[in-house]
């Protein structure tokens, strides 16, 4: 009988793909150091401009202007005042900016805790008062915003860039006559105490800072995306990002590309760990490229990127591919698709439906993996050359240690093919949740010499090591007496025609006090419209009689966290004040 310490699914690795690794004692940002000492002139970071008439046009930088630049942004926040260990802000979007900030506060010893740029007060003041951050780096379109929250922080200093610096000549001269002032980008001055980005670059350029950062040290605070109540800050030292990014990195080195032919779209949000491990971490190692996205919920700025620069390695998330594959221009064939070789899907399930499309469309090969803000982002994903599993996440990335527990004790390991909830172990591990003792303790525990980080996820594993994710712990369901996972009805009603998005979720019973009922909300197709009789007579085929949810609603779009993952909680909460 097959056992998980026997890690069965370094059997099903393509070949080549080595089943250990050892890790460099290094930390993250050397990688960048080390890229620009090798591949100078390597073009890093590309930032596109779709201007009328003209087109698409695109401004590049090195790997030696970004070291170079991350250098002197370093030096100037430790002239500012920055300590080691420090907690540093960024709210930005994907930008050179952004890049630049995140490799100059690892230089600089500081800690990055990056937030989405577009989170209303409440929610970014939270998360910049909870990590302890006295430094802001952002943009001037959110200037505003952070100064009108600092007083609720302790934030002193707020570095400011314009996401105008990077662009292209022209498009630079007609942003700031046509768009700057009208869409909030425009800033006459700063208040006392804060800085221009440029400024500080060009007075500090050619200077390094001289802090010792060690892999020990902490390197990122991570938030979840709270889809079970508020998000926790996932702490991360420079190891656990090297060693992922590693063990991420070796899939790539399967294929006959070389490394600086390989071009990444850079949609996946950077202030979210699977941007800044899969996308940029990922691609300064190699010395690829990156295409610039700054707002993936842009579908025709996405696929006018794809095309234009050919870019060839998208990790995306179900939604964003879902978009892809309904946009009448993918549908008719208008836009050029090929270039992609290689798409990963993560953050959410992947329908099989969708990955079919999208395989379809493109000629690419979609590959489903997994991974969590606590480890720090990739744990699993299906080979790229040998069997690719319908509904699998896949094999568990080398290194890694994998077991299913009992839902009952949460310490006994269940049989093969039975279900439980999936703890992992590895180099890669969080440290624990910033100032969350009781919630550390409970997601990290030891065993047999190991650290064990226990998911909250409900899966199982295939006599192959193939792994498989039923639904999370706290969302599933009891109706009728029998469990049921709302992630297998949310796939058996994405099979429909008509259904673009679903979500589902357990509902306090209208009728039976202490049960709960089962609810659907489906996001239709455009032109498309959904008989309920039809789609319940189309369940019946896929699903169990308890399964099939008797209450539907449809709805205009599903409420997600920032990387595309469906708040269930949120639609329970919306139903209830709809009563």
């Amino acid at each position: 009988m097959v056992t998980y310490a026997e890690r069965p699914w370094t059997a099903s690795y393509d070949v080549g793909l080595p089943t250990s690794l050892e890790f460099p004692e290094i930390p993250l940002h050397q990688l960048l150091k080390d890229t620009r000492n090798r591949v100078p002139h390597n073009t890093a970071l590309i930032t596109p401009a779709n201007l009328p008439l003209i087109g698409r046009i695109s401004r590049s930088i090195t790997y030696e202007e970004l070291d170079r630049a991350a250098d002197a942004l370093a030096a100037a926040l430790v002239d500012l005042g920055l300590r080691k260990s420090d907690r540093v802000a960024i709210v930005m979007p994907n930008s050179v900016a952004f890049v630049i900030s995140f490799y100059a506060i690892l230089k600089a010893g500081g800690v990055v805790a990056a937030t989405n740029p577009t989170y209303p007060a409440d929610k970014m003041a939270h998360q910049i008062n909870d990590c302890d951050a006295e430094f802001v780096l952002t943009m001037t379109l959110f200037y505003g915003l952070v100064k009108r929250i600092q007083p609720q922080t302790k934030v002193k200093t707020v570095i400011v860039a314009n996401i105008k610096e990077y662009l292209p000549g022209l498009a630079k001269f007609l942003f700031t006559i046509a768009k700057e002032k009208k869409e909030g980008h425009y800033l006459q001055d700063l208040e006392p105490g804060d800085h221009w980005f440029q400024e500080l670059l060009g007075r500090f350029d050619g200077k390094r800072p001289n802090v010792a950062v060690k892999p020990d040290d902490l390197a990122i605070f991570q938030y979840t995306g709270g889809t079970t109540g508020v998000a926790k800050a996932a702490m991360s030292k420079h190891r656990a990002l090297v060693a992922n990014m590693l063990q991420t990195e070796g899939f790539l080195d399967l294929f006959d590309t070389p490394a600086e032919d390989e071009i990444f779209l850079g949609a996946i949000p950077f202030f979210h760990v699977y941007g800044l491990i899969v996308v940029v971490s990922t691609a300064v190692y190699r010395g690829c490229k990156i295409v610039l996205v700054p707002n993936p919920r842009d579908i025709d700025d996405v696929l006018g990127n794809v095309e234009t620069f050919r870019t060839t390695l998208f990790p995306g998330v179900p939604a964003l591919y879902n978009a892809i594959n309904n946009h009448p221009a993918v549908q008719s064939g208008e836009v050029d698709l090929s270039s992609l070789h290689l798409c990963l899907s993560g953050s959410a399930p992947l329908p099989e439906a969708t990955k079919k499309e999208f395989e379809r469309l493109s000629g690419g090969s979609v590959r489903e993996g997994f991974g969590m803000s606590e480890a720090p982002t990739a744990t699993h994903v299906n080979p790229i050359y040998k069997e690719n599993r319908p509904g699998s996440i896949g094999l568990p990335l080398p290194e890694m240690d994998m077991r299913i527990v009992s839902l009952e004790d949460g310490e006994t390991d269940v049989a093969v093919g039975e279900v439980g909830e999936l703890v992992m172990a590895g180099p890669n591990l969080m440290v624990g949740y910033h100032g969350m003792i009781e919630e550390t303790q409970n997601a990290l525990r030891e065993k047999d010499g190991k650290r064990w980080l226990y998911t909250g996820d409900i899966a199982r594993m295939d006599e192959d090591g193939y792994f498989y994710i039923v639904d999370r712990k706290k969302d599933m369901a009891l109706i009728g007496g029998y469990n049921v996972y709302p992630a297998s009805v949310e796939n058996a009603i994405a099979d429909h025609s008509a259904v673009l998005e679903v979500g589902v979720a357990g509902i306090p019973h209208p009728e039976r006090a202490g049960q709960e009922a089962l609810k659907a909300w489906i996001v239709c197709k455009p032109g498309r419209d959904l008989d309920q009789d039809e789609l319940i007579a189309f369940l019946g085929e896929k699903l169990a009689p308890y399964e099939i949810p008797r209450r539907i609603a449809i709805i205009d779009e599903l409420p997600k966290t920032d990387i595309g993952k469906t708040l269930r909680r949120e639609l329970v909460q919306m139903d209830a004040e709809n009563d």
